[in-house]
């Protein structure tokens, strides 16, 4: 338990935010804050905004890639075969 707030408390200000999930979150700021333009939700993550009906866009996540969608983004099959072949020669001494 933490000790009861002495004298006035600062004056506030409730602003609403919405995600574009449609959920609704109302922080308190400080009256002489800097309000944000947007807010994380705290029930989706999403980011929220001041505007109901035009919340941001949630953001956009890459699907993860293995190691080897990389490296084929990068290489060629024939530069693949190339440098696979040079592998196997040096393992079989011959280069």
């Amino acid at each position: 338990m933490g000790e009861a707030e002495r004298g006035e408390s600062a004056p506030r200000l409730r602003i609403s935010f919405w995600c574009s999930n449609g959920h609704e979150t109302v922080p308190s700021f400080a009256s002489d804050a800097q309000i944000p333009e947007t807010w994380d939700c705290p029930r989706c993550g999403f980011p929220a905004g001041k505007d109901r009906d035009n919340p941001p866009d949630p953001p956009r996540t890459e699907p993860y890639k293995t190691h080897l969608a990389y490296v084929r983004e990068r290489r060629s099959d024939a530069d693949g075969e190339a440098i696979l072949a040079e592998a196997l020669a040096k393992l079989r001494g011959e280069i």
